[in-house]
């Protein structure tokens, strides 16, 4: 039971776009989460990433996890994280 940073799918059918969220591990994917961290936009060429990494941080040092797609665009940021 703890809490993740992982991706929650947005937009329109073939326009995803994703949040980057802390969300408790038990919660459904596009389902309650606990805050907002940033957005992922793979459409962009090349892809955006926005983070709060103030937050990510704060997060991070109170134990969550991040998961392995969110862990590889924080190290794109510079920002190391635990994998789950």
């Amino acid at each position: 039971m703890g809490v993740k940073i992982r991706l929650t799918r947005m937009g329109a059918k073939g326009k995803p776009f994703y949040r980057i969220v802390a969300a408790d591990a038990d919660f459904p994917r596009d389902g309650r989460f606990l805050e907002i961290l940033g957005n992922y936009d793979p459409k962009k060429n090349p892809a955006e990433v926005i983070v709060k990494e103030d937050r990510i941080r704060k997060w991070l040092s109170k134990g969550a996890k991040a998961t392995l797609t969110v862990a590889n665009l924080l190290k794109t940021k510079g920002i190391e994280a635990k994998v789950k």
